[in-house]
């Protein structure tokens, strides 16, 4: 799973290419993790990401909850159609 990053001014830049699911979250999280908290601010680029499941979500409140933790301001900027399914399932409330 391809994670680019790079920080400009105080931003860390980090984009996921591929799957955000069961079989690459901890791979992901052992990525990104550590890096919370390295700069003020984190964007999250989710607009390459392919498929997403229980465990992507699952990760994201984690990346979520540990930039809470550090201060760190989270943002997103970008969302693929299958982050938007996988997030929409959650606003409707939809199972």
């Amino acid at each position: 799973m391809p994670i680019t990053r790079e920080t400009l001014d105080d931003t860390a830049h980090v984009g996921i290419d591929g799957e955000l699911t069961i079989y690459t979250v901890a791979e992901l999280a052992a990525a990104l993790l550590p890096h919370i908290g390295a700069a003020p601010r984190l964007q999250l680029d989710l607009s390459q990401v392919t498929e997403m499941d229980g465990a992507g979500l699952q990760l994201l409140a984690v990346i979520q909850r540990e930039a809470g933790n550090t201060g760190t301001a989270l943002s997103l900027a970008g969302q693929s159609q299958a982050v938007a399914q996988a997030l929409q399932l959650c606003r409707n409330g939809a199972f």
